[in-house]
């Protein structure tokens, strides 16, 4: 053998034994993750949807925000599917690459016709009373000075109170030497006046950034010494550099309670027959004419001129009542929505469905629609 053949022999066994070696862990191409959120066709969150990885036991299902996170999912081109009752079953493709972590792929349903007709909630139905009653009013009507208000206050997601005022036309924000922060109107060097709740706070500077905007539900504010409302402007020229309503968040702002989890498997009793889809049955399950549903609208989203949707999934049983332990929100646009039907629901009487001339239970789709009225969506 020459010198040149057992070269060429050396280095096809180097190479050979190369390739058996373990991969370093840091070089594998590690299983990546997928994210993202499922909506309907309005946009609004779909809650309690199933979404899997096609070939594989890899799934979740999504939350009150329509968000679902899977991870230990292969690279390569994945088939991404969404299914939920009451809902158009979705197919997304996305391609998972190993230099990529995380993979955002969002996916949209459609809604399957409901037999049940919407109920229609008016804004200009509602009546302010409480604490915030003329906070309300103020907003509603936004004649004078200027307002955040909740959402917005949610949606910028400040910490620093002082910097989200700044957000404002004619607002300045400035740092106290001690930390915290102050604002200026319009320019001027002199402290603005602040009420918390209906209540002066003291004359000298105050610190807003000691009142964490995430407990803040509303804001008003007025540039000029004689555009406040007269209940909040003080004597001796207190308002002359400004004025500042703050309004906390409370037991009247925020829902007294969360929707409950469904506790039953709807979609193994509609696989068993238990229960019914509309489908399913010769006469659908109706809301009784003779009981209509009370449904309250949100005395903040009615101000801040807010509209949305909700669409609530539950069972009717055969004496036309919601069975316990069956209510779900689907889909909402807003939480205080949600809230209002879950509350309105309890009190609820159906028509219960009928199959072969005998009442049983069915599964109801019962879409609450929140709209403002058009004498107010005129005026503003």
């Amino acid at each position: 053998m020459t010198v040149g053949e057992v070269g060429s022999r050396l280095l096809a066994l180097m190479i050979f034994a190369t390739a058996l070696l373990p991969v370093s862990p840091g070089r594998a191409q590690r299983p990546a993750m997928v994210t993202g959120f499922v909506t309907d066709s309005v946009g609004n969150p779909v809650f309690g949807a199933a979404v899997s990885i096609a070939g594989t036991s890899l799934s979740a299902m999504t939350d009150q925000r329509g968000q679902f996170r899977i991870t230990g999912v292969p690279t390569g081109v994945v088939e991404i599917r969404a299914r939920r009752l009451g809902f158009v079953p979705t197919v997304r493709e996305a391609q998972v690459t190993p230099q990529a972590t995380a993979h955002r792929v969002d996916l949209k349903m459609s809604a399957l016709p409901t037999t049940l007709m919407p109920v229609e909630v008016q804004a200009d139905r509602v009546g302010y009373s409480g604490r915030l009653a003329g906070y309300y009013e103020r907003l509603r009507r936004r004649s004078t000075g200027q307002f955040i208000s909740r959402e917005e206050i949610d949606r910028k997601e400040y910490r620093s109170l002082s910097r989200l005022l700044a957000q404002v036309a004619g607002i300045n924000a400035l740092q106290l030497r001690r930390g915290g922060g102050v604002v200026r109107m319009r320019g001027q060097n002199c402290r603005p006046l602040v009420w918390l709740d209906g209540v002066p706070l003291p004359a000298g500077e105050v610190d807003l950034d000691a009142f964490p905007a995430s407990t803040i539900h509303g804001i008003e504010l007025y540039l000029g010494s004689t555009t406040a409302p007269l209940d909040y402007t003080a004597h001796r020229g207190q308002s002359s550099c400004g004025t500042i309503l703050l309004w906390s968040r409370g037991p009247d702002t925020d829902p007294t309670r969360q929707p409950e989890r469904r506790r039953v498997d709807l979609d193994g009793l509609v696989s068993s027959l238990s229960i019914y889809t509309p489908d399913q049955v010769d006469n659908p399950a109706r809301l009784d004419n003779g009981q209509l549903l009370e449904v309250t609208y949100p005395p903040s989203l009615s101000a801040a001129g807010t509209s949305g949707s909700v669409v609530a999934e539950f069972v009717v049983d055969g004496q036309g009542k919601i069975e316990p332990g069956t209510l779900e929100i689907v889909s909402s646009s807003h939480a205080l929505f949600s809230a209002a039907v879950t509350n309105a629901l309890e009190f609820a009487t159906y028509i219960p469905a009928t199959k072969d001339g005998k009442a049983v239970r069915q599964v109801v789709h019962q879409p609450v629609h929140f709209a403002l009225a058009h004498r107010r969506a005129q005026s503003r």
